[in-house]
């Protein structure tokens, strides 16, 4: 009887420890399962956070997203107004490149035609100074001329009309005075005689010994006789007291003519 109960108790005692071992395994595997729970709820608060987080930052990634394609169709229609721009500026380069090769070619113009007026304008001044010398020269022979027909006024002075040879001596003779009436009268019919006192090549006229003293008249023509023999025509072009200028009416007897000819005027 006493080894069934202390069979039994063994048995108890075994029962217990086995149940006490389980309630403490149980017990264990509960808090290590709850352990576990809180983890799990810790990492589901985590991962929670971390998706709000996700969520927050993909909302402001989609947001910047679309602000980044505003930016790209902003960028986009301002790349467009440049390209059109740099068209515009590259026609406008173009033309002005036209522009500046017109420009070019108008200054190698202007150039040649600096080139081309300097050395007309040397030689005009060159003409110039040549001009003013042969001026200097006919001023020269101007005065010369001028006192030439002085003295020749001086020395005619006295002279009777129609009078071939200019002297200043008269003589008293009535001989001399027979012979003048008869060339007045003579003159009267042919015309006056006179002599060339000067010849201007230059100018192209001569200077006559007759004036409108002798009834010279603007107009009045000449007939010049040289060694006797006529050589040509003049037309009184000037007149003065006892002399007149007349123009050659053909150049050509101009290289004939000499200081002492003989000149008889052409009656109408």
């Amino acid at each position: 009887m006493e080894k069934k109960v202390s069979t039994l108790t063994i048995l108890l005692i075994a029962v217990i420890v086995v149940t006490l071992a389980l309630a403490g395994g149980g017990f264990y595997m509960f808090k290590q399962e709850q352990k576990k729970n809180l983890d799990l709820y810790d990492k589901l608060d985590e991962i929670s956070t971390k998706q709000r987080i996700t969520e927050t930052k993909l909302k402001e990634s989609e947001k910047f997203i679309v602000d980044l394609q505003q930016r790209l169709l902003d960028a986009k229609s301002q790349m467009d107004t440049l390209s059109a721009g740099l068209q515009q500026e590259k026609a406008a380069r173009q033309e002005a490149t036209a522009k500046l090769e017109l420009l070019r070619t108008d200054l190698e113009q202007q150039k040649t035609l600096r080139a081309d007026l300097e050395k007309k304008f040397s030689q005009a001044q060159e003409d110039v100074r040549n001009t003013q010398a042969q001026l200097s020269d006919l001023q020269s022979q101007k005065a010369t001329l001028e006192s030439k027909v002085k003295d020749l006024e001086t020395k005619t002075q006295g002279v009777e009309l129609g009078k071939i040879v200019v002297s200043p001596e008269v003589s008293a003779s009535t001989e001399t005075k027979d012979k003048k009436e008869k060339t007045a009268k003579e003159e009267v019919v042919q015309g006056l005689e006179g002599k060339v006192l000067v010849v201007n090549k230059d100018y192209n006229f001569a200077v006559i010994s007759l004036g409108s003293k002798d009834g010279v008249s603007l107009g009045d023509v000449f007939e010049i006789y040289h060694n006797n023999k006529s050589i040509g025509e003049v037309r009184i072009e000037k007149v003065h007291d006892s002399m007149a200028a007349a123009g050659f009416v053909n150049t050509d007897i101009k290289n004939k003519v000499s200081e002492g000819d003989k000149v008889t005027q052409k009656v109408k």
